[in-house]
């Protein structure tokens, strides 16, 4: 329980810290409206998914990859601010307190996921203005979100151990992006999976951000008419895939930020 508590003042901490600095939350969604607005009026009438090709079957088709792209990209986020903390001393402020050594690393990401829960709610009103809309009862489209949450939950641990393992927030930065690139865009986050060369489809069927982007247009009722899913496991059966592959994310993660911070604060 003292853990627990311990992370939640650290969570309270870093909340206070992003609501006096609200550019943080605004150049956040900035760029995830710019790609709802530019692949839905860019793009829309020129991509097929399953047998259509209408402009409002793409705009729902695309919208769970746009979500689950977010979240994901928050990465960078996390880990620019840990290495932050470290860069600054604060963590070796924390190691002087009496407090739990992972409760650090747990606050931060528990503040990340609030941020992107906040950013989600946005993006969901910017993407009902251009028009996209769900079609499973309310229930099912909570899930949706539940799972995009947990999967952004998940990927804030990544970052956690990429801010302690460079010297500064720019690092982790870029290290936060460079490898996020390949994982959204190897994916059936923006196009058929069915269409790739095969060597790429088998990576993009079993590709977590694959799974949480299909478990995602299952729940919200998106999947375009005469779309047909890849017979991989993991796109079969994406609820499944994306909670088992968020949770393995999670607790190899979670273990090695915590054993980093342990070694980088000594």
């Amino acid at each position: 329980m003292s853990a627990v508590s311990d992370s939640l003042v650290i969570a309270q901490r870093n909340l206070i810290r992003m609501g006096r600095i609200p550019e943080m939350i605004i150049f956040g969604l900035i760029q995830p409206i710019m790609f709802v607005v530019l692949f839905t009026y860019v793009f829309g009438g020129s991509i097929q998914v399953g047998s259509s090709s209408s402009t409002q079957a793409y705009r729902e088709f695309l919208m769970a990859g746009i979500f689950a792209q977010t979240v994901t990209f928050a990465t960078a986020g996390a880990g620019a601010g840990i290495a932050d903390d470290m860069h600054k001393g604060l963590i070796d402020r924390f190691r002087s307190l009496p407090m739990a050594r992972g409760a650090v690393l747990t606050g931060r990401t528990m503040a990340d996921l609030v941020q992107t829960t906040l950013t989600l709610v946005v993006l969901a009103v910017v993407a009902l203005i251009v028009g996209w809309r769900t079609h499973e009862n309310f229930a099912k489209v909570l899930a949706g979100f539940g799972v995009l949450l947990l999967l952004g939950y998940a990927f804030s641990w990544i970052g956690a151990l990429i801010g302690l393992s460079v010297r500064t927030p720019e690092a982790a930065t870029s290290g936060g992006l460079i490898w996020l690139f390949p994982l959204t865009f190897i994916s059936n986050a923006f196009v058929d999976a069915n269409k790739m060369p095969a060597f790429l489809r088998h990576i993009a069927e079993w590709n977590p951000f694959s799974a949480t982007v299909q478990a995602c247009r299952e729940l919200f009722g998106n999947l375009p008419p005469g779309f047909k899913a890849p017979d991989a496991w993991p796109m079969q059966h994406p609820v499944w895939a994306s909670l088992i592959w968020s949770v393995l994310i999670i607790a190899v993660f979670r273990t090695l930020a915590v054993r980093k911070y342990r070694s980088a604060a000594a």
